[in-house]
């Protein structure tokens, strides 16, 4: 394709005249290079050949080149209003002339005007042109279909080999006719003319060998390609190669369901010879037939309206549409056959998913969801309405057709949400697996539809109302209650005022009399507020006291685990993803875990209710998340009988081995620790242990922000236990706390 425009110089160049021998050689070398190139001419000023107008691009053929060619006309119809296609040694292009003087097919013509792109290809606009005689028509070219169906070949005289499927007169002439022809698989339209004494019927089925100019169709808007049409001007371009031996229809007829079975002696583009029972029609469409073996879709142009139960003998060509058979371009006529009733055959949704019952006539239970009306016209011009209904039957949808003449409403007035039974020709569309891509039922008329069950009388649309009605009285009732409250506190302000009144008058007179008495119950009251007073204080301090023990004995640890948590994530992300987001993990454990623990702080505050409580099992879930991705082991063992203890026993227990822990992990360095709870007869003794790096007394304390050990010290007071903390620098550290069996047991205690 030439990719630049051509260089203007002035004209004459190429004008005639004699001579050198060199200027001769010169111009015919360049000539035979632009010709093999297909390219305009560098030097020339015109374009010269058909080829060089339609190697330009669309913005090269708008700059309206000046064109010069001489060739053949090899197509001109009637209703083309002058235009015509020329054709050279090149190549052919459309000239756009708008005249009643024009050529016709086999003129030698000589045409000048400008390029311009056209609504596909390029073409030659503005023409003045010369006949200078009659010549024979290029002789057509062969190629494959799909070149020629693909527009590539646009203007050009090609040769192409098909089977006729469909005759017909031409709209846009009264002399052609137009031959759908069938060829690997496309479908080719082609006009020609057919001699009066010629049967158009009997060339159905006959393959032929056509000569003629393809002609794009497309949209003008878009330039995108439709179709092809094939233009045939010569009676001797339509050469029959061969017909069908005899006539169709006294061809044996073959059963409904053989038309997609192997037949050896079935060639193709052979027509077949069925007889059916009409189901249904679409005159102008198609019709479905019905035989003992099944049911076939049948396509047909024909209008002759056929009724339901006749008998009709059918010549058609077996195709695939949608992965399916049907008779394609078939052509019917009455049976001598009576009509007969066809019965509607049961079908349940699993055997249409199987690929059974397509074309046949059956009936399906399914529910009403939906339904559309459309209005058209048919063939005859009468007034209809196309009723489409939404259905479900086991979770598949489909949709039921009919065609009902104006003003039945019948399908219409079925209630939404009813269950129906349908029946009606059973159409679907499969994909290459043979799995079900839609369903649809269409229904011969509206008999074909029973209603089974109506829906609920309580529909979303009454069940609004009734909402609507419900919200009404609410509202008034609302209104209602306010208006008597207000009633109510107005007369309770009444009430109370004068009760009030008859107070402070029982007062004054109380104060005359009993007024020593009075002062003294008086002072007593202040006394006993100012106590009350003070316990409350004292109440308040220890709780918040315990409160603070607790905050520091889970939060805070929790925290201080999750802080570890990421700092090792930290460490390991660029090098041990996987890792890392094992231990962010972790630390999403332990931020449910601290929520856990904030909750049953919380409920402390409230209630102090015994809660189930495994201690030994806390210690090593404790143990796990604190040392979770460090490199402190800590083995937790338990000796003894285990048993549950008093909440506030094991609660503390399980605080200060969090609080020992933690030390254990934040400050000691320690590689290994160890925690022994031991359930023993008299006391319960809980020890934990490291081997790191120990400290010196005094420990560091509250003045320098620690709280531990002075929460482990006010817990031990509390349960009126017994704690020593060893520690030597460099020897590591244990804890040790013993409760008395009378604090841990007091039930037990208490039996022996």
């Amino acid at each position: 394709m030439r990719t630049t425009a051509p260089r203007r110089i002035p004209y004459g160049t190429h004008t005639g005249g004699v001579g050198s021998g060199f200027a001769v050689v010169r111009i015919a070398v360049w000539g035979a290079l632009l010709l093999l190139c297909g390219l305009p001419s560098l030097r020339a000023d015109v374009l010269t050949n058909a080829a060089q107008v339609l190697s330009l691009s669309a913005a090269q053929a708008e700059q309206r080149y000046p064109v010069q060619v001489k060739g053949v006309v090899t197509a001109a119809e009637p209703d083309w209003a002058g235009r015509f296609f020329v054709q050279d040694a090149s190549s052919g292009v459309f000239v756009e002339l708008i005249s009643t003087n024009h050529p016709v097919a086999g003129d030698e013509v000589e045409v000048s005007g400008v390029t311009l792109p056209g609504a596909y290809a390029p073409i030659i606009t503005q023409p003045t042109w010369r006949k200078t005689g009659t010549a024979p028509l290029p002789p057509g070219r062969e190629v494959p279909i799909e070149d020629l169906m693909s527009g590539i070949e646009d203007g050009q005289r090609l040769t192409v080999t098909g089977v006729i499927r469909a005759i017909g007169p031409d709209p846009g002439t009264s002399t052609n006719f137009m031959l759908d022809l069938a060829a690997g698989g496309f479908r080719l339209p082609v006009i020609t003319l057919l001699l009066a004494e010629t049967d158009p019927a009997r060339l159905v089925g006959a393959k032929v060998r056509v000569t003629g100019t393809a002609a794009a169709k497309f949209n003008a808007t878009l330039r995108h390609l439709i179709n092809v049409t094939l233009y045939v001007p010569r009676l001797e371009d339509l050469v029959i190669v061969s017909r069908e031996a005899g006539d169709p229809f006294a061809e044996p007829t073959l059963p409904l369901n053989t038309i997609a079975q192997y037949q050896r002696n079935l060639l193709p583009g052979q027509r077949v010879h069925i007889r059916g029972v009409v189901t249904m029609q679409r005159p102008g469409e198609d019709f479905f037939l019905e035989d003992a073996t099944g049911g076939l879709h049948v396509q047909s142009r024909q209008t002759k309206l056929l009724t339901v139960g006749e008998v009709v003998d059918v010549v058609g060509f077996p195709a695939f549409e949608n992965y399916l058979p049907v008779l394609e371009d078939a052509i019917y006529r009455p049976s001598n056959e009576p009509g007969q009733t066809v019965k509607a055959r049961p079908a349940t949704m699993q055997e249409i998913q199987d690929g059974l019952h397509h074309a046949d006539l059956v009936t399906l239970t399914a529910k009403v969801l939906d339904r559309t009306l459309q209005p058209g016209q048919l063939f005859s011009h009468r007034s209809w309405t196309q009723t489409t209904l939404l259905l479900q039957d086991n979770n598949q949808l489909f949709t039921a057709q009919a065609e009902l003449p104006h003003g039945v409403t019948t399908l219409a007035d079925i209630p939404i949400g009813s269950t129906i039974e349908v029946t009606g020709v059973c159409f679907t569309e499969t994909d290459a697996d043979q799995h079900l891509r839609s369903l649809k039922i269409l229904l011969p008329d509206a008999a074909g539809v029973r209603i089974l069950a109506r829906p609920s009388w309580l529909t979303p649309g009454r069940l609004l109302i009734g909402l609507g009605i419900l919200f009404a009285v609410l509202v008034v009732a609302v209104f209602w209650t306010v208006m008597v409250s207000q009633r109510n506190a107005a007369l309770g302000r009444l009430v109370t005022e004068k009760e009030a009144a008859q107070r402070e008058l029982q007062l004054a007179h109380d104060q005359l009399e009993d007024r020593v008495r009075e002062r003294t119950a008086q002072l007593k009251f202040q006394i006993s507020a100012r106590k009350e007073a003070e316990v409350q204080f004292n109440a308040t301090l220890q709780e918040r006291t315990r409160l603070a023990q607790e905050l520091h004995d889970t939060l805070e640890q929790t925290l201080t685990g999750i802080a570890l948590q990421l700092d090792t994530t930290s460490k390991l992300f660029q090098t041990k993803p996987q890792a890392a987001s094992h231990h962010l993990e972790l630390a999403r454990d332990q931020v449910a875990l601290s929520q856990v623990e904030v909750r049953r702080s919380i409920w402390n505050l409230r209630s102090r209710a015994l809660e189930q409580f495994d201690l030994p099992s806390a210690l090593v879930t404790s143990s796990k998340q604190l040392t979770e991705g460090t490199e402190v082991r800590i083995e937790v063992t338990t000796k003894g009988r285990v048993r549950p203890l008093p909440e506030i026993v094991e609660d503390n227990l399980l605080r200060i081995s969090q609080e020992a822990m933690t030390n254990i992990v934040k400050h000691s360095r320690a590689t290994a620790a160890e925690v022994i709870l031991d359930y023993g007869a008299q006391n319960i003794l809980l020890r934990i242990s490291d081997n790191g790096r120990g400290f010196a007394a005094p420990a560091a304390g509250p003045a320098e922000g620690h709280f531990g050990l002075l929460g482990m010290a006010e817990r031990v007071k509390r349960l009126n236990a017994e704690l020593d903390i060893k520690s030597t620098p460099g020897a590591g550290t244990q804890v040790r706390v013993q409760v008395p069996l009378e604090r841990a047991e007091p039930h037990e205690a208490a039996e022996l």
